[in-house]
């Protein structure tokens, strides 16, 4: 039997997800996602890639700034048996989740009850965790705290950064979600309570975050500067110019932290050494350190605390 299902979902992560739902004979009656907002310099108005897609494939869409009582009741009305949420960026009020007869699922980045929250992906490499995953839950009033039908995992690198991690998961989601969604249509879904006792949380990522701390060893700095990559980015200052870390990588070497090893912008740190490999110059495009360094001076021994 089809489901009717409404949709909420607002980054390129829930992309694959909505997609691979829409593939199927269900109905998705709506999509919810965040407003549109200004972006970037010229504070143009840019849809979220929910939205975007969404048109794409002429499903309709609302952006409500709050779920009142009319927004309740227009999702009352539309009788779904299925909410779908995939990073929406906002908490579902209890008076919606307890809607008769309606089921609420979260497709959540992290092997629950390990990194509830906001950043589960960026804190698990942070954390130089060995492996994450994608669990599908029961939405409840606590954050992130419903009993979870499905989970599959995947490793983390030491290599891989967000981007690239976000990718694969968001890939993985699309097929768990599948596998979800039948279990459901055949009433054979069994949702299993999470143990609280071995919870973590991923709080959001703040901005005194993303500077680098030289006074760390080496393995977390590059770490960091994975998590945080593309965006919002891991910066160390140089000259007076903001520089943000692509991708860097450790080296075996002995200095005072912060200082620069040699002409290859090789940085001490506590323990051994990054050498930066890619970079962008605030303002600028990403580029090599070799393209970096042809109209840039740095000078062995320059103390960049």
């Amino acid at each position: 039997m089809a489901l009717n299902i409404i949709f909420m979902g607002t980054p390129d992560f829930a992309v694959p997800i909505l997609k691979s739902i829409n593939n199927l004979n269900h109905n998705i009656l709506e999509v919810y996602t965040q407003p549109p907002n200004k972006k970037n310099r010229g504070q143009k108005i840019k849809n979220s890639p929910i939205h975007d897609f969404s048109n794409k494939l002429n499903l309709p869409v609302r952006c409500p700034i709050a779920f009142d009582e009319k927004e309740i009741n227009h999702i009352k009305k539309l009788n779904p048996d299925l909410v779908i949420v995939v990073a929406y960026g906002k908490i579902l009020p209890v008076k919606l989740l307890n809607l008769d007869k309606v089921l609420f699922i979260n497709v959540h980045a992290s092997l629950l009850p390990r990194w509830r929250g906001a950043a589960p992906i960026q804190r698990a490499i942070m954390n130089l965790d060995q492996e994450t995953g994608v669990s599908i839950m029961k939405i409840v009033a606590k954050l992130d705290a419903g009993p979870v039908l499905l989970q599959s995992k995947i490793k983390i690198t030491k290599e891989i950064n967000y981007k690239e991690l976000s990718g694969q998961m968001s890939e993985l989601g699309a097929k768990l979600i599948l596998d979800s969604l039948k279990l459901i249509e055949d009433k054979m879904a069994n949702f299993i309570e999470q143990n609280e006792s071995e919870a973590t949380y991923a709080n959001k990522i703040e901005k005194t975050e993303t500077r680098i701390n030289w006074n760390d060893d080496a393995e977390k700095i590059i770490a960091k500067i994975n998590a945080f990559c593309p965006n919002p980015g891991s910066w160390f200052e140089l000259n007076g110019n903001r520089i943000k870390i692509i991708k860097a990588k450790e080296i075996i070497s002995k200095g005072l932290p912060g200082t620069i090893l040699d002409e290859n912008l090789t940085i001490a740190c506590s323990k051994n050494a990054i050498r930066v490999i890619e970079l962008k110059k605030e303002g600028k495009q990403k580029m090599t350190t070799d393209e970096f360094l042809r109209g840039n001076e740095i000078k062995t021994g320059q103390s960049l605390n």
